[in-house]
């Protein structure tokens, strides 16, 4: 979402709403587009996504990872909570590229949780801060300047770049999943088609990432800048 500034509009968040919805627009048109291309070609021995990502799991030798459906579509993802794969109904029982490269990132995730990945530690550990900064950050903005008060203008721009820290975080994440999604298909005697299907699947949605980060850093900027101009 591009950032609301109380003071009205100048050059600068203008730039700053155009830059967010092109970006938004453009990565999300790339990854519905290669992830409905994928999702058409079949894995050629007819196994689901939940299936591959179980075979990868055993593979790196982590048990005990529950797979559960989640209702929506691209909205898998792995808990650390419940320890569990939630997959939507097209990966889980999907038997197509676009199926097998998604539960593998998600298998993926599972792994680093079990081996301690440490950048996923960092993540997890902030997300209980971020939930806060997410939800407050913007009526302390809001307070601060209708009150003027520059402290709290200084806090809402703090709680901010928790948030943008946390994206940042998210990015090697995200990555380092994908690779071990990648390896184990090539390892698993999956075909060339299959990888660099997968590939392409996995790098649309890794883009998404790299949008949002990038997205998240110029607001921060604006904000530092708006604030220095306030001073």
């Amino acid at each position: 979402m591009p950032l609301y500034y109380p003071m009205g509009f100048d050059s600068g968040y203008l730039l700053l709403v155009v830059v967010s919805l092109v970006l938004g627009f453009a990565t999300q048109h790339y990854i519905d587009s290669t992830y409905k291309r994928w999702s058409r070609v079949p894995v050629p021995d007819g196994r689901t996504g939940a299936s591959i990502a179980r075979s990868m799991l055993e593979a790196d030798g982590v048990g005990g990872v529950g797979i559960e459906v989640v209702p929506g579509e691209l909205t898998d993802h792995f808990d650390p909570r419940d320890n569990s794969l939630h997959l939507s109904q097209a990966n889980l029982s999907g038997a197509s590229v676009a199926s097998a490269a998604v539960a593998c990132h998600e298998a993926g995730h599972a792994v680093q949780y079990d081996k301690g990945y440490v950048p996923g530690r960092i993540r997890t550990a902030l997300v209980p801060v971020v939930n806060l900064a997410s939800n407050v950050w913007m009526i302390v903005l809001i307070v601060g300047i209708s009150m003027s008060f520059a402290g709290l203008v200084d806090l809402a721009i703090i709680l901010f770049a928790a948030s943008v820290l946390f994206q940042l975080v998210t990015l090697p994440v995200e990555f380092d999943a994908s690779r071990r999604a990648l390896a184990y298909l090539r390892t698993a005697g999956f075909d060339g088609e299959v990888v660099a299907g997968a590939r392409k699947v996995l790098t649309a949605a890794a883009l998404t990432y790299v949008a949002a980060a990038l997205v998240s850093c110029l607001q921060l900027l604006y904000l530092l800048g708006v604030s220095n101009r306030r001073d």
